[in-house]
């Protein structure tokens, strides 16, 4: 099915830099947002959480191993 909707530029560029930074369809961008919720905000505010972790981790600023072993612990089961 094929649905024809007017946006404004703004919002199409904000779809086109979306999609570019995602590696997915401006379609999909745009069905991401209708079937799960997830608002060109939400989507924006992802993306910029993730380049933020890669830009850590790049860094080399990771958990140190008694970070890693309390969350270990607090999540196994006993």
């Amino acid at each position: 099915m094929t649905i024809k909707v007017d946006i404004t530029p703004e919002m199409q560029r904000r779809v086109s830099d979306i999609a570019q930074k995602s590696g997915r369809s401006e379609t999909q961008v745009i069905v991401d947002a209708l079937e799960h919720g997830h608002s060109l905000d939400w989507q924006e505010s992802f993306l910029a959480k993730i380049r933020h972790g890669i830009a850590a981790a790049d860094r080399g600023d990771f958990a140190t191993e008694a970070e890693i072993d309390r969350v270990r612990q607090k999540y196994r089961p006993s």
